[in-house]
Parts: structure tokens; C-alpha cells; sequence
């Protein structure tokens, strides 16, 4: 199994996909950082003219808004690596017929399974750790001080925590897909889910701002279908801590949560991974090849 780990996560790495992303995620981030290095010089010298409750809070929005769009975009993209790394794990190998030769071996499919996830969980993770450290210190070192947020070491620390869980569960989900669907079929699939949660969970932020109940519920139904976007709304709240304070919405806009998810709803989406991969071993051990 930790044979296949090892293989896995050199396979992932050596593709051309991967290198592309980190080519692009390098940009991203000179681009972001470009854009916060100007906005805080800019909003240093606006600040200066200004005091009292009015300046703090324009400062505490316009920087955990600039915030939010790089952990938004850092977010799409470690979704958009995993969801395309992990629904070619199966079938892909079922495809070139190279699974005929892995079970051959003296491995069971569960072990097949289990290493292919392991390998691919663990480069994901470290990617979506680093990712967002990134965005840390470029917002909080380039920014100059007036761009800087109050950010303790243990919010980051949860916050990180729950933004990793968002490719452990893709990673889960497209392994379970590829082990019946073809490599498209499930990208197709795994891609309008993480788009319908999306959309599930602006719908939830507006039913809660217009305290329309209907609608915050189609969005609590959607988290429970495919827990994403509930995981983002959540590290806005854990980063941002902005639970349950009135003044939420002014800090931290369109990227915080007004219908704040549960720490309930952060295991279930750790449960959700977790039998998603027993999903898929048991689908594979069925599967004809």
C-alpha cells in the first residue's frame, strides 16, 4: 500500500497538468501580491486622513475582502487539482490496462485503493497548505501595516485545517467516481457538484440576509450533498472570527458567512470523506476488469 503511495504521488507530480498548476499558482501569487503591495500603499495614504470606528472599519473591509478573494481563488484551484487529479486515479489505469498488471501483484484491491488515495490525499493537502500560508504572508508581509489583520497563530491553525479538508473530500469523491465512471463522466459529475455547492451556498448566505428560511434551507441541503462550500464558509469564520459578531458582514463581505456552519458539519464532511473512500473500495472490489 505504501508502495502505491509513493508511486501515486511521483506519478502526480511528474504529470504535465501538475506542473502547469504550479506554474500558474506562481503567477497567481505574484499577481496577488502585486495587488495587495499596491491596495495597502494606496489605502495607508487614504487611512491617514481618517479616525475612529469609520477608518477601522473601512481597514478591517477592504483588507479581509482582498483576503478573502485570495483564499476564494486558492480554494477554486486546489478543488480544480484534486478533482482532476483523483477522477483519473481508476479508470485511467483501467483504460491503459496497466491495472492488469497491479493485480497481479500480491496487493488487494482495498490496498490498491487505499494507496492510490493516501498518495493523492497527502500531495493535495501539502499543496492546499502551502497555498494558503502563501496568501498569509503576502497579505500580511507586502500589505504594509495598514493592510495587516489581527491574525493569532491558533486561527490559522484552524483555519488551515478546515481548508484541507476541502481536497480531502474531493479527492474522496473523484476516487469513488472513477471507480465506476470513465475519466470524463466523473469530472463532468465531480465539477458541476462543487459548482452546485457554490451556488448552494451563496443561496444560504442570501436566505439568511433576507431571513428567507426556505432558502437558507436549500442551502444547508446542499452542504449535506456535497460538503464544499460549507468547509470555505467555515474557515472564513474561524480566520476572519467573525462568529456571531454584528459587525461580521461590514469585515468581512461576500467571502464571510452570515449562517454560520456548525463544527458539526466539519466532521460530517470529514465523514463524508472517509465513506466515500469505503464507497469506493467496496466498488472496486465489485468491479469487473
Amino acid at each position: 500500500m505504501w508502495t502505491i503511495s509513493k508511486l501515486t504521488f511521483k506519478e502526480i507530480v511528474s504529470k504535465r497538468i501538475f506542473m502547469i498548476t504550479i506554474v500558474m499558482t506562481l503567477i497567481f501569487l505574484a499577481l496577488y501580491g502585486t495587488a495587495i503591495y499596491f491596495a495597502g500603499k494606496e489605502g495607508a495614504e487614504v487611512g491617514d486622513g481618517g479616525q475612529g470606528t469609520e477608518a477601522i472599519l473601512l481597514q478591517q473591509f477592504v483588507s479581509s475582502q482582498l483576503l478573502g478573494v485570495g483564499l476564494y481563488f486558492s480554494s477554486f484551484i486546489t478543488a480544480l487539482l484534486a478533482i482532476l487529479s483523483s477522477v483519473s486515479t481508476i479508470s485511467g489505469e483501467v483504460s491503459s490496462h496497466q491495472i492488469d498488471t497491479w493485480l497481479m501483484r500480491p496487493i488487494s484491491r482495498s490496498q490498491f485503493v487505499l494507496g492510490k488515495f493516501m498518495g493523492l490525499a497527502f500531495l493535495m493537502i501539502a499543496y492546499a497548505v502551502c497555498l494558503f500560508f502563501s496568501i498569509i504572508l503576502l497579505h500580511q508581509g507586502i500589505g504594509t501595516d495598514w493592510m495587516a489583520l489581527n491574525l493569532q497563530p491558533m486561527q490559522l491553525i484552524k483555519a488551515v485545517s478546515v481548508f484541507a479538508i476541502q481536497p480531502f473530500v474531493l479527492i474522496a469523491f473523484g476516487l469513488l467516481l472513477s471507480t465506476r465512471m470513465t475519466t470524463l463522466n466523473a469530472g463532468i459529475v465531480s465539477i458541476m457538484l462543487y459548482g452546485a455547492a457554490f451556488i448552494g451556498g451563496f443561496i444560504e448566505q442570501f436566505g439568511a440576509l433576507v431571513e428567507k428560511t426556505s432558502l437558507v434551507n436549500i442551502g444547508i441541503i446542499m452542504s449535506l450533498v456535497f460538503p464544499i462550500d460549507s468547509m470555505y464558509r467555515k474557515m472564513t469564520i474561524l480566520l476572519f472570527d467573525t462568529a456571531d459578531n454584528p459587525l461580521s458582514l461590514a469585515q468581512g463581505g461576500m467571502f464571510t458567512s452570515i449562517s454560520t456552519p456548525g463544527n458539526v458539519m466539519v466532521w460530517y464532511a470529514v465523514l463524508y470523506g472517509v465513506v466515500a473512500v469505503i464507497l469506493a473500495i467496496y466498488s472496486f472490489k465489485n468491479r469487473d476488469v
